[in-house]
């Protein structure tokens, strides 16, 4: 089974795993807009990153972090985010992919990432993953390593329980 681990957001990111391996690492596809260059997603460069990367009658899982509105975050970042969320809930509808939720608290509780730093998913994707080492490098790479530990968090719980 593959499964596409999703860390929304314009700054997020897509892994692609197969068997716990690791075939693809994508960061969003986003796009400018306006006068102001504001980044938004490029909702059909994503669905050409997933049709490119599934194939027809393929047994697939999306698991997308659920997140929610926090303290303190801007308005407006907070509906361009929800935005962002409901295109690829959209997207993954339209190519009848079947869409999980996975709230940030599970997936971290499940690798041991309660109350650490942020880049520390990072640390623990290359511990998994030493061969990705050079690709999750740099520490705005934590959202690559996220959407890794999101896909393998499924693939560690979820489909344990279905077989």
């Amino acid at each position: 089974m593959k499964i596409i681990g999703i860390d929304p957001g314009l700054s997020g990111a897509i892994a692609i795993l197969e068997n716990n391996k690791v075939l693809n690492i994508f960061e969003m596809p986003v796009m400018s807009e306006g006068k102001k260059n504001k980044r938004q997603l490029n909702s059909a460069l994503l669905v050409k990153l997933l049709k490119d990367n599934i194939s027809e009658n393929e047994d697939i899982s999306v698991v997308v972090e659920q997140v929610n509105a926090m303290p303190g975050q801007g308005v407006t970042s907070m509906f361009n985010f929800g935005q962002t969320f409901g295109a690829i809930k959209g997207i993954c509808a339209a190519l009848e992919l079947p869409i999980f939720f996975v709230r940030p608290s599970k997936w971290k509780k499940h690798f041991e990432l309660i109350n650490s730093s942020k880049d520390s998913s990072r640390t623990k994707a290359i511990e998994m993953y030493p061969s990705l080492s050079k690709e999750l490098a740099k520490k705005k790479d934590v959202n690559k390593s996220d959407a890794i530990l999101i896909a393998r968090y499924f693939s560690e719980t979820r489909l344990s329980e279905a077989y």
